[in-house]
């Protein structure tokens, strides 16, 4: 009986300490996080075909807790957000944003341009670092890219070839791998629509990278769960990234910051902009502290960040009940867990538990 008193307060005490650390970092996070988000697969080994741990290992009790934390944070801004508080953050946000939101198109193609052009000089990478290729074809292509966002009529061949791209990149690397990486997708159908002056069904060009860009750290954040291990000798080298945090510890709490903020950028007006300002931080931070190739593979999700954050749009139809948000970040964690298991055991013949 006093064991379990001890380990019932024990956990208590660890959710108090959660809870208060979320708080810190919560604050950390708007003041200008050093945090720092660098995609593994370009500074690790890594082996993606290997068994990643089973879910048994991954749904433990600070998996648990944190959630919790998550839950907690995330419903209190969907509740601010209808508030006279939440109103005053969204004003004080368009007066910092007003002239950049009307040059969203202007820099998402600078950006864009820039980024083949990088890719084109570094020579040997089809869309990303690990993403190696000896095809004479792909440098041309990311040039050819590159010069066809200077007209907006040559926007859709642009997009055709990102479309090029992603295709030589699955063919090489299988459907699984590039799983990790929709937002080229997005970013490649933002491009055509703005080119071409239209929407998908309703659904704006920049809503369109929004939710791939959502889909993308979502995803990737669960490599951060079913393989912590990679990211170890990262944070051997770099000791302070961990903030103090045992390593176990700290990816299991990357993972879930990542999920929440990505889902985050797929609900409400407010609630989605400092969800994107947040992770602007952070990804800001991994250039800082990783150089010039993070620069280079992360500048793509960073202008679509800003433009999220820039974005001041507010249709009635973009609000939903606070209520909802736990429940869909529950459902969008579940979903996203599931798919990745089951298509990672579909392509390499692992197991799930």
């Amino acid at each position: 009986m006093f064991r379990s008193l001890g380990r019932d307060a024990v956990s208590a005490s660890r959710a108090i300490y959660l809870f208060a650390t979320s708080i810190a970092g919560f604050c950390v996070w708007i003041l200008g996080t050093e945090e720092a988000a660098a995609h593994v697969k370009w500074f690790c080994a890594y082996d993606a075909a290997g068994q990643p741990r089973g879910l048994e290992n991954v749904l433990c009790q600070d998996f648990e807790l944190l959630l919790g934390v998550a839950l907690l944070w995330f419903f209190s801004g969907c509740v601010v957000e209808r508030t006279s508080l939440g109103e005053l953050m969204a004003r004080s946000l368009n007066r910092f944003t007003e002239n950049l939101e009307l040059h969203t198109e202007l820099m998402m193609r600078a950006v864009c341009g820039f980024f083949f052009v990088s890719l084109w000089a570094v020579g040997g990478i089809i869309l990303t670092p690990e993403l190696k290729t000896t095809s004479a074809l792909v440098g041309p292509l990311q040039v050819a890219i590159a010069a066809g966002l200077l007209s907006r009529r040559t926007m859709p061949l642009s997009a055709a070839g990102i479309a090029v791209l992603f295709a030589l990149a699955v063919r090489d690397y299988g459907t699984f791998h590039l799983a990790d990486y929709p937002i080229f997708l997005g970013f490649a159908a933002y491009l055509a629509l703005t080119g071409l002056q239209k929407d998908l069904f309703g659904v704006s060009p920049l809503d369109v990278v929004r939710y791939a860009t959502a889909v993308t750290l979502m995803w990737a954040s669960i490599e951060k769960w079913a393989y912590p291990e990679w990211s170890f000798p990262l944070l051997i080298e770099h000791p302070g990234i961990t903030l103090g945090f045992e390593s176990e510890f700290y990816m299991r709490a990357a993972g879930m910051v990542e999920f929440t903020l990505a889902f985050a950028l797929a609900w409400t007006p407010l609630v989605r902009r400092i969800a994107a300002a947040m992770l602007l931080g952070m990804f800001i931070s991994a250039c800082f502290e990783f150089g010039k190739l993070d620069v280079i593979g992360h500048s793509a999700i960073i202008v679509v960040l800003v433009a999220i954050v820039c974005d001041t749009r507010q249709a009635a139809s973009d609000y939903r009940s606070p209520w909802l948000a736990p429940a869909g970040l529950c459902a969008a964690l579940t979903v996203t867990l599931f798919a990745y298991y089951v298509g990672h055991a579909a392509a390499f013949n692992t197991t799930i538990l």
